[in-house]
């Protein structure tokens, strides 16, 4: 049996605990200086601080499986040691954190699964984005093997053991095997794929997009009450999302066929997570400032790589390589970021086709 060290206590990482456990495996799970509650809690009573599912009509926090064993971030550094792989958990407001002071500590024979998404700029000033396991990369010179994940998967449900499909993403595809082989339950299903790329982009942009579908459900609320939802309304906004960002997978130097990744990490985030609830908020005329005051507290990092897609597409534009035309609901996300309300151009996404 393994022994896997989980470096971030949030939510996402330690549901990466229950596949791994369910499989026999050893988990350290180390929290960052942001998680010392968490480690806490669980130290003390088995049971997680944030990580939680309906009972009964009530939130509970699950117990962690047997298996688990809390540190904290101090420990970081003895707890990579004999380990067979390293789990970066953080979200995307630590990735900064994680390369200072975990990536410096990770021997090149010690595997690494990132399983942050997003995407950032390359840095080059041509609007380029690219995955964190390439960012995280060019931050040592170490020759680390850094594998991701993707796909549509929400924490508590996979802590509540319902089936999953994800894809496992890195170079080098024996080493994808061997941590598949880690993780892969009767309900956690694993795809894999060498396309780096195509696969953390086409998850990330899910986040941005999903705010935007979920403008229909502020816009529902606001003619008829939160006691009615529409669908058709969503229905038009997820197609339209799903076109725009299939377009930017290729832009950002994927392959088309990752789009199913997006696209069902878009259903799932649309029907539940905080981006829905800044999403609807928006849709119910409040501007970014409101919503984010009203949310305050929450991770939103949804913010984040719609303004740095909105941001790329702009710089991407100036230099003749993107057409802002074809992203007409990025653009109008673009606006809600910059104070506007909502306004949704419905007449920019029809379009003309022949055989």
């Amino acid at each position: 049996m393994a022994i896997i060290t989980i470096i971030g206590a949030g939510m996402m990482g330690s549901a990466m605990a229950f596949p791994a456990c369910r499989n026999g495996h050893t988990v350290r799970l180390v929290g960052t200086p942001l998680d010392d509650a968490i480690i806490a809690s669980v130290q003390s009573t088995g049971r997680h601080g944030t990580l939680s599912h309906d009972v009964n009509g009530k939130k509970e926090t699950f117990a962690m499986p047997t298996g688990v064993t809390a540190f904290y971030h101090t420990e970081t550094a003895r707890c990579i040691e004999g380990a067979d792989l390293v789990v970066c958990g953080v979200s995307s407001f630590g990735v900064d954190w994680f390369c200072q002071n975990v990536l410096p500590l990770i021997p090149e024979d010690l595997p690494i699964l990132s399983i942050t998404k997003g995407m950032i700029d390359d840095g080059e000033g041509k609007g380029r984005l690219i995955s964190y396991p390439e960012y995280m990369l060019r931050h040592t010179d170490k020759k680390l093997k850094i594998c991701a994940v993707g796909g549509p998967c929400t924490s508590y449900e996979l802590a509540d053991l319902d089936p999953t499909e994800v894809t496992f993403c890195g170079p080098d595809m024996a080493l994808l095997r061997r941590v598949k082989n880690l993780f892969e339950t009767d309900f956690y299903h694993v795809s894999l794929s060498t396309d780096v790329r195509g696969v953390e982009c086409a998850v990330a942009l899910k986040n941005a997009y999903a705010l935007g579908v979920s403008l229909a459900i502020g816009l529902s609320y606001r003619r008829e009450g939160r006691a009615f939802e529409h669908y058709n309304s969503q229905a038009a906004l997820f197609g339209q999302a799903a076109r725009e960002m299939e377009k930017l997978l290729l832009l950002f130097g994927g392959k088309r066929e990752n789009i199913f990744l997006g696209v069902g990490d878009l259903y799932v985030t649309v029907f539940g997570g905080r981006t829905r609830r800044v999403g609807t908020l928006l849709g119910e005329g409040k501007t970014i400032d409101e919503a984010v005051r009203l949310l305050q507290g929450v991770t939103l990092e949804s913010l984040v790589i719609a303004r740095r897609t909105v941001e790329a597409v702009d710089r991407l534009s100036a230099a003749g390589l993107a057409d802002p035309a074809e992203y007409p609901l990025l653009c109008h996300i673009g606006e809600l970021l910059n104070g506007k309300t909502v306004c949704i151009p419905w007449e920019r996404f029809e379009t003309e086709q022949t055989l």
